[in-house]
């Protein structure tokens, strides 16, 4: 099993990725900690104050 990595642009979380497949960057990390889980972006209160515009899994806190 593979971790997760967090985009460091968006904090977007994936597996077995090389590139966000939110905001397409490729500067990921293992290293987060904490996550919220997006089930309506659009009304979420958390995605919005997050900047978050898609639904998903999203890091809370990047380290390194």
């Amino acid at each position: 099993m593979s971790k997760e990595k967090a985009c460091r642009t968006c904090h977007k979380l994936s597996e077995d990725v090389k590139e966000c497949p939110v905001c397409k960057g490729t500067d990921l990390t293992t290293f987060w900690s904490g996550f919220s889980l997006v089930v309506n972006a659009e009304k979420s209160e958390v995605a919005q104050k997050m900047g978050v515009k898609t639904n998903g899994k999203y890091a809370l806190r990047l380290s390194r």
